[in-house]
């Protein structure tokens, strides 16, 4: 197939890239620059633009070409999906638009989550601007009859990112640091909810089997590992890896987020909740669909990563000050 990612050499689009080039896929992307934490496989055309640029431009660039499939990694707002309309109705036969699972109903009503949970997350703008684009192109999709498939991922990994919660983004080495030099570290709440992490190998199984299946035209797949843990057992695994003892403050969301507001989405809006997905739809439409790397190894081959080399060790000065803030903050309050 000839395929088109914009993004693809992110965290999650990166894995999706390597995979659609090892089966045989003519693989474009359309990137405004080459990474160097995520190199784009060998036989990949790079179309370099900016996917935000004039719209004209795009257009040029884009001329004389038909996909097969185009997926869009970083499409986040009403904007985008409006542009990616425009751009590829007569261009593509699917056009997969890239959601979250933060945008199923939070608090949840229901302990399993199913591609038929509500799509209602009044805490996070993210997410509500990826609901706000998904009811756009399914409208696309049965009024004009746009070939739009929605994946709904949850938070994945990989080597470049253990992705763990409150952690800086940026600079996800920054928690790995300190749990090594025995600073203390927050886990949310009581450590106990639930949750889910995905390696992003695992998740490119899933969405590039679906490229090309018209059957999934029109339909909403959540893309997940089966492995449920508690955040306590998340956080362990990595303090058992790197054979250092836990030194762990458990503080509540509402605490954290009275001392950083900006931790509303993230926490309340997401990973505050206990999740477990129901990936029965995906199974069904990608048989070979299998997650085969689970949290122990994946963290391991994450911290062995950042060892091979320092330059990846980068720390997030200002993470840390306001962890030693919450920190201090909530002792404060403690009995005696």
């Amino acid at each position: 197939m000839k395929l088109l990612f914009i993004g693809g050499t992110g965290l999650l689009s990166s894995a999706c890239s390597e995979l659609a080039v090892a089966r045989g896929h003519e693989l474009f992307l359309l990137n405004r620059s080459i990474s160097t934490k995520h190199p784009t496989p060998k036989g990949t055309a790079v179309l370099q633009a900016d996917i935000h640029a004039d719209e004209a431009l795009l257009a040029g660039l884009l001329a004389g070409h038909r996909f097969d499939a185009v997926v869009d990694f970083i499409a986040f707002t009403a904007n985008d999906v409006e542009r990616d309309i425009r751009l590829f109705k007569d261009r593509t036969d699917q056009f997969v638009f890239i959601s979250s699972a933060s945008a199923y109903q939070k608090p949840p009503k229901n302990y399993l989550i199913t591609e038929e949970t509500p799509l209602e997350n009044p805490f996070w703008e993210y997410s509500r601007n990826k609901i706000t684009g998904e009811r756009r192109l399914m409208q696309a999709y049965h009024h004009d009859g746009f070939p739009v498939t929605i994946i709904r991922p949850s938070l994945t990994y990989g080597v470049s990112q253990t992705a763990l919660i409150g952690a800086s983004w940026e600079h996800p080495y920054t928690v790995i640091d300190r749990m090594k030099r025995g600073g203390k570290v927050i886990i949310p709440g009581d450590g106990s909810s639930l949750w889910v992490m995905t390696w992003n190998g695992d998740f490119a199984k899933g969405l590039v089997g679906l490229l090309g299946n018209q059957k999934a035209i029109g339909e909403a797949f959540t893309i997940t590992s089966d492995e449920v843990l508690a955040w306590n057992q998340i956080f362990l695994e990595v303090y058992r890896a790197l054979g250092v003892e836990p030194n762990i403050v458990h503080i509540s969301s509402d605490f954290i987020i009275a001392h950083d507001p900006e931790k509303l989405g993230t926490l309340t809006g997401d990973k505050a909740n206990s999740v477990v997905f129901d990936n029965s739809k995906i199974k069904h439409f990608v048989p070979d669909f299998i997650c085969e790397v689970d949290w122990a190894e994946g963290c391991r081959r994450s911290l062995a990563w950042f060892d091979e080399d320092k330059s990846r060790q980068t720390i997030d000065g200002e993470m840390n000050r306001t962890w030693d803030k919450i920190i201090a903050a909530y002792e404060k309050r403690l009995p005696g």
